[in-house]
């Protein structure tokens, strides 16, 4: 078996997690609680996404933080690609409901890959120096470092006005609203959104310890060089 081959399986699994959020990512979630709606909170992908930082650790602990950087580059080239071609094939399906614009597409794919590739070589570089402590303490810090970086990076390029040369902006998450659905101050709904995506990564960060403790105690090895 190849090297490429032995971890292609984290590629293709780094590939699908983050082509499906970039495509949910564009979905408001419908509903209501109470007096909070929730299209002012979240977007589907923020249920979707954390689970990259899944994929980047276990490649870490299973074949150490240079190849666990090759996994990302290859994921991150992957993903962008397909993350422009695959939307228009949804909605040619009849999968999604509407079609996004073109320029619109390329921004969030410059959006992602900005936030993708900081944030994930920002968790593998955690990940290693804190991987001989604690088993948890390696991927719960990374995750929630990169987790922060990732959100700062990829809304405010995806939504924010100021990045308007980068492509179209979304009008609907211009529009101010009560700040995450509640509060009385007023925001842009991307700020909402980022905020929400950011605790629902978090509290996903804490529920992924559970397959990575699984599976990290089948691969556990020795530290390797970076």
């Amino acid at each position: 078996m190849t090297s490429f081959s032995r971890y292609l399986p984290f590629v293709a699994a780094m590939a699908f997690v983050v082509v499906a959020s970039n495509i949910l990512v564009q979905f408001p979630m419908q509903g209501q609680i109470g007096g909070l709606s929730l299209a002012d909170l979240l977007t589907w992908g923020a249920f979707t996404y954390p689970f990259s930082f899944l994929v980047t650790d276990l490649a870490n602990r299973r074949y150490g933080p240079a190849v666990a950087r090759r996994i990302v580059f290859v994921g991150f080239m992957t993903a962008v690609v397909c993350s422009i071609l695959v939307p228009p094939l949804l909605f040619r399906h009849g999968l999604i409901e509407f079609e996004t614009a073109a320029d619109r597409l390329v921004r969030i794919a410059a959006a992602s890959g900005a936030a993708f590739l900081s944030a994930q070589l920002l968790d593998v570089t955690v990940f290693n120096r804190l991987r001989r402590q604690s088993w948890w303490r390696a991927p719960i810090v990374g995750t929630l470092v990169g987790s922060v970086f990732d959100t700062m990076v990829f809304f405010t390029v995806a939504f924010s006005a100021a990045f308007a040369f980068a492509g179209p902006n979304d009008s609907f998450a211009l529009e101010t609203a009560p700040l995450m659905g509640v509060f009385h101050v007023e925001a842009m709904r991307w700020v909402s959104w980022a905020l929400g995506d950011l605790a629902v990564k978090l509290i996903i960060a804490v529920v992924a310890l559970i397959p990575y403790r699984l599976l990290a105690a089948r691969w556990s090895q020795p530290a390797l060089a970076a």
